[in-house]
């Protein structure tokens, strides 16, 4: 029975996280769009954590905020950042 508790108290912590998990095939920001809802978010890079209206939105967040709109996991030109 103990077993079958705890078996069963992890399997509702663990499954909210994997149902809001998706993939969502990010693009070179780290971003992608919302087909559903609509709008534009980012998991990954500099914007991680941000959504926005559109993907030329996100880009112009970023140059206001004095970041190199670089795609992810690509240096941006003469800064010698990733």
């Amino acid at each position: 029975m103990g077993i079958f508790r705890n078996v069963l108290l992890a399997v509702l912590i663990l499954a909210p996280g994997i149902a809001l998990a998706h993939g969502g095939g990010l693009d070179g920001y780290g971003c992608h769009h919302n087909r559903k809802a609509g709008g534009y978010h980012c998991h990954r890079g500099a914007m991680a954590g941000q959504a926005f209206a559109s993907k030329d939105e996100m880009i112009q967040a970023m140059r206001k905020q004095g970041k190199e709109p670089a795609p992810y996991g690509n240096p941006a030109k003469g800064t010698g950042q990733r």
